[in-house]
């Protein structure tokens, strides 16, 4: 295939494995692919949010400098029964890098996802105000605080659409590409040097005395010391659903290529590991696209 073609790209959800996006969206445009419309769920909402505003490379610069504290920081324990996170921090952070941004503005066509709870509905927010059509859209149930909006009770768009193909048909682009976050794949090797081993050491005593203290909040507890807690089971069966819906959804709405990242890059949590999933996503999409040239697709 002859580089330069436009594409319409489809992030998918994932909780922090959403990082190989920008790894996968640094190697296309280095192969020379112009990105002309993004849809996106959840992580993928927020990446491809970031991308069609230009702030992709503010974002990155700060989730690679965040240190131990900056982790805990953000970390804006909820009072609501909801959801464990309020995300009033981060929301504030991603409001510094993006300021006022409106959908309908963007250089680039621009699909965040959501799922309203109230209707079993999926929600597309194609205008309007960015940065509160990403909150909506990442919404991790239990994890976050819902979206209270017109009505809507809005949480992460992968609730029903994991893999939201179906905004891109109407696209007059010469390709659909996917990127999958929840592929039956090897996870690839990715060298970190020793700064960055300490500090996912740190990230994770941060995240275990987190879940801990929230554990407390809830009244859960782990004296009995099995293998698993609710937290656990909460999460696994999340992702099991979701992993379910994109061979669902995919079955109606297929595009014309899916980069497929390893779902065990890492946990839908390890916000942490930013610089070993942004890698991991490269690595992916240069061995896809690779194998897609050479297919002439």
């Amino acid at each position: 295939m002859k580089k330069g073609k436009k594409i319409s790209l489809v992030l998918g959800s994932g909780g922090a494995r959403g990082y190989a996006h920008i790894g996968v969206i640094e190697e296309l445009t280095k192969r020379g692919y112009e990105i002309v419309s993004i849809s996106g769920s959840s992580m993928g909402a927020l990446i491809g949010g970031l991308y069609a505003c230009g702030k992709l490379d503010l974002y990155k610069e700060w989730v690679l400098d965040l240190d131990a504290l900056d982790v805990a920081s953000l970390l804006d324990i909820s009072w609501d029964l909801r959801g464990f996170i309020g995300g009033e921090k981060v929301l504030n952070k991603l409001s510094q890098i993006v300021g006022k941004q409106n959908i309908e503005d963007l250089p680039i066509k621009f699909t965040a996802v959501a799922t309203n709870l109230k209707t079993n509905k999926e929600v597309w927010f194609q205008e309007g105000d960015l940065l509160k059509a990403i909150r909506a859209s990442i919404s991790i149930p239990t994890f976050f605080t819902p979206v209270e909006m017109n009505g809507m009770l809005l949480v992460d768009g992968g609730v029903l659409n994991p893999l939201p193909v179906a905004p891109t048909m109407s696209d007059h682009t010469d390709m659909t590409i996917a990127v999958n976050l929840y592929a039956d794949v090897p996870k690839p090797k990715i060298e970190l040097s020793k700064d960055e081993e300490e500090k996912q050491s740190k990230f994770e005593q941060i995240l275990n005395d987190f879940l801990q203290k929230a554990q407390s909040f809830m009244n859960f507890s782990k004296e009995d010391k099995e293998s698993y807690h609710v937290f656990d089971i909460m999460h696994m069966s999340f992702e099991c659903i979701q992993n379910t819906m994109i061979r669902y959804r995919l079955s109606g709405y297929y595009p014309d290529y899916i980069i497929e990242i390893s779902r065990d890059v890492c946990g839908a949590y390890d916000f942490y590991k930013a610089y070993e999933v942004i890698e991991a996503g490269r690595v992916a999409a240069r061995e896809a696209l690779k194998n897609m040239e050479n297919k002439n697709i």
